[in-house]
């Protein structure tokens, strides 16, 4: 009897690694239809734990689409960039989370091609809730680019495989300073069975 429970525990851990080291489907839903991105938790586990417990634990709750960076809108930056912002915004006085180590794109292998999927962050090592998604290649946003004067680029860890006509869609929204006019409401974030 004690040998079957070891056996089964094995086989159950085993199944909980090979789960995990599967990659992710989650979809994100707004207003203007559903966006799904693959998160590549083989490449970037610290990052896509940390996404999952985020979605898992309902904190994303509220969360929203509230910033477009496109060429015409950031006049003082000298690299210039292409994304769109989501999560719980600026507002949010205290993430429900700690901040996680910083995965780059060094490590991860994962670039900022169009369509993938990375975490905003201040310092390496602050990223919590926010996240943001690349139109058009973005290197300048890997390990070595520039948009950080750190150098260690941001931490990338999905892509998006159905809904970029919406992530652009949302680009193209009435912005004042970076910031949408009208915020997109994110109902839900949810893993995809």
């Amino acid at each position: 009897m004690k040998r079957k429970f070891v056996l089964l525990v094995s086989i159950l851990f085993l199944l909980a690694v090979v789960a995990k080291s599967q990659n992710i489907k989650v979809k994100f839903e707004t207003e203007f239809g559903s966006i799904i991105a693959e998160l590549y938790f083989d490449k970037a586990p610290v990052t896509c734990a940390n996404f999952i417990k985020y979605i898992e634990n309902n904190k994303f709750e509220g969360a929203n689409f509230y910033r477009v960076v496109r060429m015409n809108n950031q006049p003082n930056s000298e690299i210039k960039i292409e994304v769109i912002q989501g999560g719980l915004g600026f507002d949010v006085e205290e993430s429900p989370y700690p901040a996680i180590s910083h995965e780059t794109t060094k490590e991860t292998g994962v670039l900022h091609k169009d369509g993938v999927l990375s975490m905003a962050r201040a310092e390496p090592g602050s990223a919590t809730s926010e996240f943001f998604i690349c139109i058009s290649d973005q290197p300048e946003l890997d390990f070595g680019g520039k948009r950080n004067s750190d150098g260690l680029g941001f931490a990338a860890f999905g892509k998006v495989v159905d809904g970029m006509d919406l992530v652009r869609k949302i680009q193209n929204l009435s912005d004042e300073g970076q910031m949408l006019k009208e915020i997109v409401k994110i109902s839900s974030i949810e893993i995809v069975k």
